[in-house]
């Protein structure tokens, strides 16, 4: 019997009606109530409820400081202008990722390196990295790409070594976990985001976790114009008109409506994580036996987040690429998308000098494709992306 004929070649799409969206942010109505308590309260920016969030963050997480910022790139830039990298310094940083994590490098006037893929957790490989430390190495910069942890024991013990810093780009991965370990208390510091697509949302904004105090507080300086946080109080009946300045700073800070919201996820933290596993399960289960599809896994000892459920199409037994197949996947009423094109590959990143090939990102970077993934998605929203996945890979098949 031959293959069902796809939408896009001109047969009939597997979605009838309203596609499955690539992403649906999880909010109820005690998120609507939390933001709405603190509109109408009046203090919309940088105050009290900021203040409990990142407190609760850092008991949610178990790390002694967590400090809530306007972005995951801010938290990253900030980082790195806290640990005083800038001109004349090399920071490792794979390839394969937001040009966020590439970008904050070269604002601070350092010089990204960009590193190979490994094809486990997706993140820096630790050989490359070895390969790629320099005198001017200052920093790496791994990625828990999807949210599977990075191959953190190895890339600390490199930086324990060599005596420079990690920072880890966590923005996939709220809620995962290392050895045990929640992510957010293994690295010297990590970075999170809240984006609207994120694990948890504040709709915008992103969190910075370390362990020192002196650290954090630098941070929040240069988060907040160089002036301390408590600053607000001064425009209420608790503060005074006067403040100081101690170091030139930034505007990276969340408001108090963000805040309000990420407050009100962070309750649920574990029951979206644990919807959007149950939905990866039913994806790995479905797709187990298909041959021209490589599926994520979860290396031992990790605690995989789900923030995306990445496939490798195998090209060389289709007869049409990830771009055409994407194409005819939204066709049968599925959003697709695609994390990531490398930073090298991008018109922004042409001019950097690759030190090695990059062989496993640009493999990789060819064939995956992301799967909807939310927490709300219904049995019969999987079954339609599973359903229109295999009719075009039995339609496209050599």
């Amino acid at each position: 019997m031959s293959a069902a004929l796809p939408a896009l070649e001109g047969g009939t799409p597997v979605r009838d009606g309203a596609p499955v969206p690539f992403f649906q942010a999880a909010l109820s109505e005690a998120d609507i109530a939390a933001v709405t308590a603190v509109l109408r309260g009046g203090w919309l920016t940088l105050g009290p409820v900021t203040a409990e969030f990142e407190s609760a963050c850092a008991a949610w997480l178990g790390t002694p400081h967590a400090v809530a910022l306007s972005s995951c790139t801010a938290a990253l830039f900030l980082a790195l202008r806290a640990a005083e990298i800038g001109p004349g310094h090399e920071v490792i940083v794979p390839a394969l990722t937001f040009p966020a994590t590439v970008h904050v490098i070269r604002h601070v006037g350092a010089e990204p390196v960009l590193a190979d893929i490994e094809l486990d957790s997706f993140g820096l490989d630790p050989g490359e990295v070895e390969a790629l430390l320099g005198p001017r190495t200052r920093a790496l910069m791994p990625v828990d790409y999807a949210g599977h942890p990075s191959r953190l024991t190895e890339l600390l013990e490199i930086c324990r070594r060599r005596g420079i810093v990690c920072v880890e780009d966590a923005a996939h991965a709220f809620g995962a976990a290392h050895d045990g370990q929640r992510i957010g208390t293994v690295s010297d510091i990590t970075a999170f985001s809240f984006y609207a697509t994120k694990c948890i949302t504040t709709g915008e904004g992103g969190l910075l976790a370390c362990r020192d105090a002196d650290f954090a507080q630098r941070v929040r300086l240069l988060g907040y114009h160089g002036m301390q946080r408590d600053a607000w109080k001064r425009y209420t009946d608790q503060g005074s008109w006067y403040y100081e300045i101690e170091l030139p700073g930034y505007k990276c800070n969340m408001t108090d409506v963000q805040a309000a919201l990420g407050l009100s996820q962070l309750q649920r933290a574990e029951a979206l994580r644990d919807a959007r596993a149950r939905v990866a399960s039913m994806y790995t289960e479905a797709f187990a036996t298909e041959r021209d599809l490589l599926l994520p896994v979860t290396r031992s000892g990790a605690l995989h987040a789900w923030h995306l459920y990445v496939v490798r199409l195998r090209t060389e037994g289709l007869r049409v690429g990830r771009d055409h197949f994407a194409g005819a996947l939204r066709a049968e009423g599925i959003v697709p998308s695609v994390h990531f094109i490398p930073y090298h590959q991008q018109p922004a990143g042409r001019s950097l000098e690759l030190r090695r090939p990059l062989p496993r990102t640009e493999q990789f970077a060819a064939q995956c494709l992301s799967l909807p993934l939310y927490p709300s998605m219904s049995d019969s929203d999987v079954a339609d992306v599973v359903e229109a996945v295999r009719k075009l890979l039995r339609y496209y098949a050599r």
